[in-house]
């Protein structure tokens, strides 16, 4: 069975994107074609990059980046839910995805984005380094507007619109996810 990690990119106290990530599980786990997790950043306590040696060298020493890699290998294809900070990812979202290299390869990710404008500059800039790290990202996103789809920029009310935008972010990702799977085992 596809395994599909949704990965909170988030860290901040407070943060909007716990509920969008839970929102994402709740509908993605009414789906038969696929597996789903929830990974939280919180979970793996991930320092500032410390790791001596490049990712794509594959030699990690920490065991926090030994456990990351673990669990990000473990799975065939992700949905990134991302805040928009700045015009960009988080910073803990981008410091997670620099730890490692070879487990990110040949694998899909669909994204979901929420802040002012829908975390459409935050998914743009993911695009290019989910690129570089060989990923296969699929054109459909989901737009989370804090004036749209939040009470009060806080309360998570998504729109009845974006429920049909996940599914297509979800089978765009399945799909890619299980197509991926004769490159992975060749690589």
């Amino acid at each position: 069975m596809t395994k599909i990690g949704i990965i909170l990119g988030s860290t901040r106290p407070g943060r909007n994107g716990e509920a969008v990530a839970k929102w994402v599980l709740e509908l993605a786990l009414q789906r038969t074609d696929a597996e789903f997790e929830l990974v939280d950043l919180l979970d793996y306590k991930l320092p500032h990059l410390d790791e001596a040696i490049p990712a794509s060298m594959a030699q990690y020493s920490q065991p926090h980046t030994l456990a990351w890699a673990e669990k990000i290998a473990s799975f065939d294809g992700f949905i990134i839910v991302t805040p928009e900070y700045n015009h960009s990812t988080s910073g803990a979202l981008k410091n997670a995805i620099d730890f490692l290299f070879a487990e990110w390869n040949n694998k899909a990710v669909g994204f979901v984005g929420y802040g002012s404008l829908g975390g459409a500059r935050a998914i743009e800039s993911l695009r290019l380094i989910v690129g570089e790290l060989m990923m296969a990202d699929v054109r459909a996103a989901v737009t989370l507007t804090l004036g749209g789809d939040f009470v009060n920029y806080s309360q998570f009310t998504p729109g009845a619109q974006q429920a049909g935008a996940l599914t297509t972010v979800l089978d765009q990702t399945i799909s890619w996810s299980k197509a991926l799977e004769t490159v992975r085992k060749s690589a």
